[in-house]
């Protein structure tokens, strides 16, 4: 009875440390070869058109054919959890995606440097300095990702950080009635209000899925906790 205490008191502490740092980037990634390229940015002749999503009619404007590859170090799920995104009646950003690519992914620091998205943006810190004299800012970006296509949106809704990715489509603005309206970055170097991409998304492909030990520690550790107490209370109570 004292060694399943034991385990049950170690797999909880264990399981609390992991999912604090689920999300922390792994330590050594193997990328993809696409990873090291800039994003395709192509022009197109396709024209505008509409999408349709929750009964909500959408106006779609091309800019430019769009193709990038990038690892996830941040993301923020936008189907109805925003207030803005609400009042906006815009269902169709279905999330913002923060990746990074090219020199960025030989920064050896780069688990020190700290990714999150507000409702709009991404935001970077980092306390290493040798970490941020390695980042380069022009090799990240804030992806607004759209579609009406649930086969799409079903397969974004995978991903973790540390997700190789590969988003096909173009770099889009859109609108819907009421005078809402969302423009594009059509550049990686602006910065501040309007410097993310915003991207109709035509096909979404997660490369190559994240190692991360600190996940396969949660649920090894959950594991055991539940065969601990399942343990636990399978054992008829005797009064001391």
């Amino acid at each position: 009875m004292k060694v399943n205490n034991l385990v049950i008191a170690i797999s909880l502490v264990v399981l609390i440390v992991s999912f604090w740092n689920r999300n922390d980037l792994p330590g050594n990634v193997e990328y993809v070869a696409g990873i090291a390229q800039e994003p395709r940015q192509l022009g197109t002749r396709q024209r505008p058109f509409d999408a349709v999503f929750k009964e909500v009619t959408y106006r779609v404007e091309p800019e430019y054919a769009y193709d990038i590859t990038g690892m996830i170090v941040s993301y923020r799920h936008h189907d109805n959890n925003s207030r803005m995104h609400a009042l906006a009646n815009d269902h169709l950003n279905m999330l913002d995606v923060c990746v990074i690519w090219g020199d960025n992914t030989a920064n050896e620091r780069l688990h020190k440097i700290d990714f999150w998205n507000g409702i709009f943006t991404c935001n970077v810190k980092t306390r290493d300095q040798q970490a941020w004299d390695a980042f380069n800012m022009d090799q990240l970006s804030n992806n607004h990702l759209i579609s009406d296509d649930d086969f799409v949106r079903r397969q974004v809704r995978k991903i973790r950080i540390g997700d190789q990715i590969r988003v096909r489509g173009y770099l889009a603005s859109y609108s819907s009635g009421g005078g809402y309206k969302r423009g594009t970055s059509t550049t990686r170097t602006d910065t501040g209000d309007g410097a993310c991409e915003t991207i109709y998304v035509e096909d979404f492909e997660i490369v190559k899925p994240a190692t991360s030990t600190w996940r396969l520690s949660m649920w090894i550790s959950l594991a055991v906790l539940l065969v601990g107490l399942f343990v636990h209370f399978r054992k008829p109570y005797r009064p001391y």
